[in-house]
Parts: C-alpha cells; structure tokens; sequence
C-alpha cells in the first residue's frame, strides 16, 4: 500500500509545471536543425527527437495537443492532413 502512495505521489509531482493544451493552425515555417515548428500565428513548437520531419510542409494544416514544460510547448501528439 505505501509503494502505491508513493508511485501515485511521484507521478502527481512529475506532472506539477506541465499543462496540456491543444492548437491548430498552419506550418509557416519548420527549423528540422532545432526540431521546432512555427504556426502562422507565431506559436512555436518542440518536435519530440523520433519525429519524421521530413512528413511535414510549409502551409500545412496540423491540429497539435502539446505540453508546456517551462515555457516551452512540447508537441505529444499532431493529426496531418490526410495525403
């Protein structure tokens, strides 16, 4: 019982500093060297390191759910278009 306090107490503190939200837009501009999007709205966004960048295009619409972890949106998931 104390091994389950403490695993559900851990993962409440890993989870404090992180907020979860979801946009969409489009791709103005990609960066593959720092793995970040820019929609047209000016947000910018973290790619996770195993992202295939090369399936993404400029004016592409993306709907993104994403974390924010000091100040920095991290995408956790992105719906493309069908192609």
């Amino acid at each position: 019982m104390k091994t389950g306090l403490t695993a559900a107490a851990l993962l409440l503190l890993s989870m404090v500093g992180a907020q979860a939200a979801d946009t969409d837009g489009a791709i103005k501009s990609i960066d593959r060297t720092a793995m970040t999007i820019t929609l047209e709205d000016g947000e910018k966004f973290k790619l996770p390191g195993e992202f295939d960048v090369s399936a993404l295009e400029e004016g592409m619409d993306v709907v993104i759910a994403y974390d924010e972890v000091k100040g920095e949106k991290l995408i956790t998931d992105m719906q493309l278009p069908d192609q």
